[in-house]
């Protein structure tokens, strides 16, 4: 029988596929968009070839060949060695430290350097220092990298302590290495490998002139044994660049010794010595100044127009004031000689302080600059600030005002006495050498406060330091009148020499309850026509009848100088 519906059910039955389009017949690069080749697009898959299956097996068998056997080698041939090794060698991590940088004097003499003992265990070099005295201040000390009992350090860096070791710190230290050490069981070294090795600190040369830093040191010792000064300090600085060319201070102690450590008898006696050679007097000691500060007052007058350099005052030996609660006691302020009359260039000249009592407290018609004025203009100078070479170690020193002898002497007032004093570098007034040098250094520039630095500049060149606002007129007045303190009769005639042209400033502060001790001082620059260097001196309480003191000391180091470094002497 015929199947009418079977046929029909195929006729209608849903078709499972479409129809293939012409251009799906026809494919090819030119009607697919963004045919990429790269990517494979437009190529035919294609088998990979049966060989290919077959090196990749033969290359994975001979790696397991090859690691059978070498596993082989070390765990039946060799498995005894090993296993002895393993448990008998020992792998020792060993600290390299590194060496610090050298320093050079800039006339190339080594100051500081690294020597390795034949007898020392330790991994790091030892330190050595100059031998020649006068450097130990200047040149400081150290401590050494310490280990416990069993080796193993537990301070792992140089400490500096003291000096240039401590100021150049940052770029005489190295970086420290590693190394990786293997032993066996009777310490026999079995193989060593560096992990890390050790940066070596840079080499420095400082500004410092080793022969000139040497003899000022011996000129210094040799007065203060001779006439019983408890110690001195002397330092000399470029003008225009603030590097210092010498810095010397006596007592001192010995580098060497304070850093092996080990004399323990002599390190006591540093410690115990009332003169303290441990004080760096030229950037930490505080001094009376006395009549080295007269200069910076007569620069304050000028300015300030309190008085011109032509005006003349006499002295007579003393000023009276009257005592309004005894009339028949009246306060006398003494000059140390009878001066007569005398301009600003003369009373600089020959140090009168009759003259400086009236310009900074007023007498009769004569108007004073007042306390207030007084300490602005020593400040401008640097007198009792920090000048910025050493922030942590240096003394700030003081000039004193009513808050401070209010505070320092049980809420006292302030008299126009105390005023006379403080202009003659007396009564509270403390500084330091060092400031003292950067202070008279802006006198012989004509008006840059520097910042002294012991870092040498190969090149000469002129430092950009703080401006002090003061009339160049005014400059050339003190300059003149410290110039005739040297060559026509004044108080620093001690310093003509025919070898430079010297301006000087002497100072005598007298010391103690009976004034049985004096601080003597000099500051000064050269050569005067051109000024080059300044320089500052203090002998340190010394007799108050002894006639020589720092101008003495600055003038055997000026003849020295002649014979030995006349290239610091010369007028160009």
């Amino acid at each position: 029988m015929f199947n009418f519906f079977k046929k029909t059910s195929n006729k209608w039955k849903k078709r499972d596929y479409r129809d293939i389009a012409p251009d799906e017949i026809f494919l090819d690069s030119k009607n697919l968009p963004e045919f990429n080749t790269y990517q494979f697009e437009g190529r035919l898959e294609k088998s990979i070839s049966p060989k290919v299956f077959s090196i990749f097996g033969f290359a994975c068998l001979l790696i397991v060949v090859v690691f059978l056997i070498k596993l082989g080698s070390l765990q039946i041939v060799h498995g005894s060695f090993y296993k002895d090794r393993s448990e008998n060698n020992k792998l020792k991590q060993i600290l390299l430290i590194a060496p610090r940088g050298i320093i050079y004097s800039r006339d190339g003499a080594q100051l500081v350097w690294n020597e390795k003992s034949e007898d020392q265990d330790d991994t790091y070099s030892l330190r050595k220092y100059i031998e020649t005295p006068g450097f130990s201040n200047l040149l400081g000390f150290l401590k050494y990298p310490a280990k416990d009992s069993s080796g193993f350090y537990y301070e792992e860096e140089f400490s500096p302590k003291d000096g240039a070791e401590l100021y150049l710190n940052e770029i005489l230290a190295g970086k420290n290495g590693l190394e990786l050490i293997e032993t066996s069981v009777n310490g026999e070294i079995v193989s060593e490998n560096t992990l890390q090795p050790p940066q070596n600190g840079e080499n420095m040369t400082i500004s410092i002139d080793s022969k000139i830093q040497a003899e000022f040191y011996k000129i210094i010792s040799n007065l203060a044994h001779q006439v019983g000064f408890q110690g001195g300090a002397g330092v000399i600085m470029d003008v225009h660049s603030g590097e210092i060319l010498a810095m010397a201070n006596f007592p001192e102690y010995d580098s060497s010794i304070m850093t092996e450590g080990t004399d323990s008898e002599k390190i006591e006696s540093y410690f115990n010595d009332q003169n303290n050679p441990f004080l760096n007097r030229v950037i930490s000691g505080l001094y009376t100044p006395g009549s080295i500060v007269k200069p910076f007052l007569a620069l304050a007058a000028l300015q300030e127009k309190v008085i011109t350099p032509e005006k003349i005052i006499v002295s007579t030996g003393q000023i009276e004031l009257p005592n309004p609660y005894n009339p028949k006691n009246p306060s006398i302020f003494k000059d140390w000689r009878v001066n007569g009359p005398v301009n600003m260039r003369k009373a600089i000249a020959v140090s009168s302080d009759v003259y400086f009592y009236e310009i900074a407290g007023g007498f009769g018609d004569q108007p004073g600059l007042g306390i207030d004025r007084i300490k602005k203009y020593l400040e401008m100078f640097g007198l009792s600030k920090k000048t910025g070479f050493d922030p942590e170690n240096e003394a700030a020193g003081v000039i004193p005002d009513p808050a401070w002898k209010s505070k320092n002497f049980n809420g006292e007032i302030w008299r126009i006495g105390d005023t006379y004093n403080t202009g003659i570098g007396q009564y509270g007034v403390q500084i330091t050498p060092l400031q003292a040098v950067v202070g008279v250094s802006v006198i012989a520039n004509g008006g840059t406060l520097l910042t002294p630095s012991i870092l040498f500049m190969a090149i000469p060149t002129i430092t950009k330091g703080k401006s002090v606002s003061i009339d160049q007129a005014n400059f050339e007045v003190v300059k003149e009148g410290m110039r005739q303190g040297v060559n026509e009769g004044g108080t620093a005639a001690g310093l003509n020499t025919s070898s430079v042209s010297v301006a000087g400033k002497t100072g005598t502060a007298e010391l103690g309850t009976k004034k049985q001790f004096v601080n003597s001082w000099v500051i000064g620059f050269f050569p005067y026509e051109k000024p080059k260097y300044a320089f500052a001196v203090v002998m340190e309480k010394g007799p108050v009848h002894n006639l020589l003191g720092g101008t003495y000391v600055m003038r055997q180091l000026l003849d020295w100088m002649t014979v030995n470094t006349p290239q610091y002497l010369k007028n160009e």
